[in-house]
């Protein structure tokens, strides 16, 4: 290889300089011939526009016609630029018989325009005079002399430079003839040194397919060998995500089984004593309108009954009591309400008690859930009360599992609100937060679904992460305060569980919807789980 470069590199070396020598004697051939060639075309125009200047000259002297004069105008800068122009394209061989040539043509052109001015005095013999006289033809002589002058020097010129260009010619023809035959050798010299350098190339070609056949016989065991445990580690990997998935909804179901057992806990612990509280209010209303009904009496049929009651009576403020205590009672009965109502939210919202599919209102699951979240929609001193928007359809019951629909319906509403707080903090006053509620019906392949959409005005979800959000442990949350789970489970109760559908809808800066559709009845055709699941 180091002997083809180091021959390639002589032959181009060669073949650059004898192609640089020719192209600047051919170009300096060309500008020197193209150069001679202009001037004398020059010389012989300049020689014609001086006849045309003399002849116009002596035809106006002779015709005392001045319409001469217009075409000695014409001709006259003709050959001024003429001599201008040959004296840019050889300066210096003009420059000799310069001073002569000036001083004749100034004069010259000095005496014509005398011979016109006496024409256009009407004096044509004095024109004539001027234009034939001894002077005038010794101008013109010397005029004449200088541009042969000139002319020979052009020529003398002109073929010193074709003598030159002919030697450069010669050198670089005989520089060309070495250099071929140096060529010519170096590469005879290289084809001999090729041809034995591919006869032992072959020889180790054939060495080489030899042990190349033996490594590929060794590579296709190896290839059934690594195809083997690709194909176990594909086995794995998929096992390994699923134990993992699994793992994920057997501890997300037992803490929300055990979520639901101390919520129906709590509320058994609760309504008891609320219970309790209920049943004797009633007779405590009654006794009560008894004993005020017993105090009108008696104060009707006594109506002095003596100082001390009469005392007794101001100091109890009898009045005040009578228009009180109803009040009282009321509110009594509406705390207990209240109360009795939370209760039957939690135990509602829990489902801790059934298993399997079950009929349940769509609409009391969403409310029993903001009932949960009441404490995040109220006003705080960092944010604004967060509005409810709700536009509930005429849903039918849904055949569902009542409990893990609850907590989907709880991971959407806590994003919601998470997003909206998100958002107040960065908006500040000028910001209100609303969460919008909107259930409706539909047909889907001849069957009865429900779709629940639930969007908020926080900053929505940026594109570039909207793909990602039902991944599992995929999270925009700061540490702490997210999992990566809520998402990925509720995705996974819509789609496994109920055969339905879960979308999301977001403008960044905007909000966010999330649409959830699932079939009112559960032998609706299930709709399969989407790649992405």
């Amino acid at each position: 290889m180091t002997v083809l470069t180091l021959a390639v590199v002589i032959s181009l070396v060669l073949v650059a300089i004898g192609s640089s020598n020719t192209s600047k004697i051919s170009a300096g051939f060309q500008y020197g011939i193209t150069t001679d060639f202009q001037l004398q075309r020059l010389n012989s125009k300049i020689s014609h526009y001086d006849e045309i200047l003399t002849m116009s000259a002596r035809m106006a002297a002779a015709t005392g016609d001045l319409s001469w004069k217009d075409r000695y105008d014409t001709y006259e800068p003709l050959l001024t630029e003429a001599i201008d122009y040959a004296i840019e394209l050889a300066p210096n061989t003009y420059a000799v018989h310069a001073a002569k040539i000036n001083d004749a043509n100034l004069k010259l052109v000095e005496m014509e325009n005398e011979a016109f001015d006496f024409v256009g005095q009407g004096n044509t013999e004095r024109a004539m005079g001027v234009l034939f006289s001894d002077y005038y033809q010794s101008q013109k002589e010397v005029y004449g002399n200088g541009i042969q002058q000139w002319s020979e020097g052009l020529s003398a010129k002109v073929s010193a430079n074709l003598d030159r260009y002919g030697k450069g010619l010669a050198r670089s023809s005989l520089f060309s003839m070495v250099s071929f035959w140096i060529l010519l050798i170096a590469w005879i010299a290289l084809l001999l040194l090729v041809n034995q350098y591919i006869r032992r190339r072959k020889a180790a070609e054939t060495g080489l397919r030899q042990a190349k056949h033996q490594i590929e016989v060794s590579h296709r065991a190896l290839q059934l060998s690594k195809s083997d445990l690709q194909q176990k580690a594909t086995t794995l990997e998929r096992t390994l995500k699923e134990l993992k998935e699994a793992q994920m909804h057997m501890v997300q179901s037992e803490k929300m089984s055990s979520l639901g057992q101390l919520v129906a806990g709590v509320a058994h612990e609760i309504n008891n004593p609320v219970n309790f509280l209920s049943a004797n209010l009633v007779p405590i209303h009654e006794y009560a309108d008894s004993l005020l009904t017993l105090v009108s009496a008696y104060q009707t049929r006594y109506p002095e009954p003596g100082p001390d009651i009469e005392a007794a009576i101001k100091e109890a403020d009898i009045d005040f009591i009578k228009a009180d205590l109803p009040k009282i009672v009321r509110s009594m009965w509406v705390g207990s309400e209240r109360i009795q109502q939370i209760v039957l939210s939690l135990r509602n919202f829990s489902r801790s008690d059934e298993e399997g599919l079950k009929l349940a209102d769509i609409h009391e699951g969403l409310e029993n859930t903001l009932l949960i979240l009441q404490h995040r929609l109220v006003e705080t001193t960092s944010q604004p009360a967060i509005t409810v928007e709700r536009n509930y359809g005429d849903l039918p019951s849904v055949e569902c599992y009542p409990g893990l629909l609850n907590q989907v319906f709880m991971n959407l509403l806590a994003n919601a609100v998470d997003a909206i707080e998100e958002a107040a903090q960065a908006r500040k006053n000028d910001y209100q937060g609303r969460i919008s509620l909107h259930t409706s019906s539909l047909i889907r392949e001849g069957c009865d679904w429900v779709e629940i959409s639930i969007a908020d005005n926080g900053f929505g979800i940026p594109d570039e992460i909207r793909s990602r959000i039902f991944d599992m442990f995929y999270t925009t949350k700061p540490v702490g305060k997210g999992t990566g789970m809520g998402l990925s489970i509720s995705y996974s109760i819509i789609i496994k569980k109920h055969g339905g559908d879960l979308s999301c809808r977001s403008i960044s800066g905007e909000g966010s919807e999330f649409v959830v559709a699932i079939p009112a009845a559960a032998t609706a055709p299930l709709k399969p789980p989407s790649p992405e699941s």
